[in-house]
């Protein structure tokens, strides 16, 4: 999961990149990249941390242009903490090209070798987004015939690419001295939109994951780029948009109704909020069902994500609805800390108590989802800590059992609590009075509420059902030995530095 934004337009714009990546940053903590294009040539700045850390005054005033892109990055392949593997990436033959991508390529090892044993070009990290971006240089290569660019040989090059990658992606790319490229993958996997500013000196287009980046910054959203689409503005502010996949088909990923997108967020015609909602309202039918009346005192939300499901469940059962938690908002998401230890550390230092709201009384939490089980573990002991009487689980997503490919940075199998275990099993685990799962056709009928259109999800996590049909078995075997390994190389370079200090100390 990333952010990724694209601007054309008719003033500077590393001021709206910069804000841009603001309003993404909940979608990526680990770095922050920004390149503009001024005339024929790249400006780029990029590095580890928090969008707001990375950049300086000075570093925005070296970003001179009237377009560019910019990402937040959460890894999913490659290192976190390689600055080398921020993005944008870029590429200078046989036209410039800056990208950033949101999502993750299943064959990018396959593609590199590809690259480097057939079209001869050299990948220099363990990213799959330079792996991207030289297919999509390679067949800008073939589509021109060596010569200048247009629209059509753009498109043809986008069509390329689809046919070639698999997984999911969203990119935005600038061309040096061509203009701004953006396209969805054929499964419309991950999110991807574009709005317009009208302004004296004419239109500009901003391309970006969410539409509360286009409109916290003034521009009115058009619509979706369409799954296998590609859009093109180019340096004279034409646009171009055309369909470049044989057979897309939209399949948003299901969870980003549920976490990972902002609520004040519209995802292929869905309301965020409005989705989570729903979310509270099919799970008060599973509540109620499974909970006889008077058991349950008071609803409370794990902050903040599961707040519209918890408001709207409370209401259809008529329980009193109140913040029994308190989030520090300096602390990283526990979602994204790598280490169960440091996970489970975390937890208390991220949320509070209001004591008085817990002594005494029977207590529903409701979360947004159960991954790990970690964190939901220590809050259920907070809450026993704080006096509840008993404290029982609500789900607004169904059990988590398998790992996700396509862009979120799932653990393996054997880290998923409830990978191997039943409900009942999961709830000793966490040790909960009660634990109530979302079902999997509410979630889905939830969003579908919104946008009666939608007819499919990606919603492998919980059904183990892999659209793009490559994942197997023995894929998912090799996906968790590569994540095994960094593991080791972190331990020895931890027991290294520990050894450093000792002798230095001595």
């Amino acid at each position: 999961m990333c952010g990724i934004v694209g601007v054309s337009a008719t003033s500077p714009v590393n001021q709206v990149l910069y804000d841009a990546l603001q309003l993404l940053q909940h979608r990526g903590q680990d770095a922050a990249g920004i390149a503009t294009a001024n005339g024929r040539a790249f400006h780029m700045f990029k590095g580890n941390g928090l969008a707001r850390d990375v950049f300086r005054t000075r570093n925005m005033r070296s970003l001179p242009g009237m377009s560019g892109v910019a990402q937040v990055r959460y890894p999913t392949q490659g290192s976190a903490s390689n600055s080398e593997e921020a993005q944008p990436f870029y590429v200078n033959a046989p036209f410039g090209i800056v990208l950033a991508h949101n999502g993750n390529l299943t064959n990018w090892e396959t593609l590199k070798e590809e690259l480097f044993r057939v079209d001869r070009r050299h990948i220099n990290t363990n990213s799959d987004s330079e792996v991207l971006l030289n297919v999509l240089a390679h067949e800008m290569q073939l589509a021109s015939e060596g010569l200048s660019l247009d629209p059509a040989a753009i498109f043809r090059a986008v069509a390329g690419v689809h046919r070639r990658l698999r997984g999911s992606y969203a990119v935005v790319a600038e061309i040096a001295g061509y203009g701004l490229l953006a396209f969805r993958d054929p499964f419309g996997i991950r999110p991807l939109c574009f709005g317009v500013n009208e302004t004296d000196a004419g239109s500009e287009y901003m391309v970006a994951s969410e539409s509360v980046a286009l409109e916290g910054l003034g521009f009115r959203l058009v619509r979706d780029v369409a799954p296998g689409e590609a859009i093109f503005v180019a340096t004279d502010g034409r646009f171009y948009s055309q369909q470049c996949a044989e057979k897309p088909s939209l399949n948003p990923c299901i969870f980003e109704y549920v976490y990972l997108a902002r609520p004040d967020s519209v995802i292929d015609g869905v309301s965020v909020y409005g989705a989570r909602l729903r979310l509270g309202e099919y799970l008060a039918e599973r509540v109620g069902a499974a909970i006889p009346r008077g058991e349950i005192d008071v609803v409370m939300p794990i902050p903040d994500s599961s707040r519209p499901a918890a408001l709207e469940l409370a209401r259809k059962l008529g329980l009193d609805y109140r913040e029994g938690f308190i989030k520090n908002r300096y602390i990283g998401r526990t979602f994204i800390m790598p280490g169960q230890s440091v996970r489970k550390k975390s937890v208390r230092q991220k949320l509070s108590t209001v004591g008085v709201e817990f002594k005494g009384r029977n207590v529903l939490l409701v979360d947004d989802s159960i991954v790990r089980g970690t964190t939901i573990r220590e809050i259920v002991q907070m809450a026993r800590d704080a006096g509840a009487r008993k404290v029982m689980v609500a789900s607004a997503a169904p059990p988590v059992r398998f790992p996700n490919v396509y862009g979120i940075d799932m653990p393996t199998r054997a880290e998923l609590i409830a990978h191997s275990r039943g409900e009942e099993e999961v709830r000793r685990e966490i040790g909960a009075d009660a634990l109530i799962y979302q079902h999997l056709d509410d979630l889905k009928q939830a969003v579908r509420d919104c946008n009666p259109a939608l007819t499919r999800f990606e919603a492998s996590c919980f059904d183990g059902e892999y659209i793009t049909g490559d994942v197997t078995p023995a894929y998912l075997d090799r996906v968790e030995r590569a994540r095994e390994q960094p593991a080791v190389v972190d331990e020895a370079a931890r027991s290294q530095l520990s050894l450093a200090i000792e002798v230095a100390e001595s």
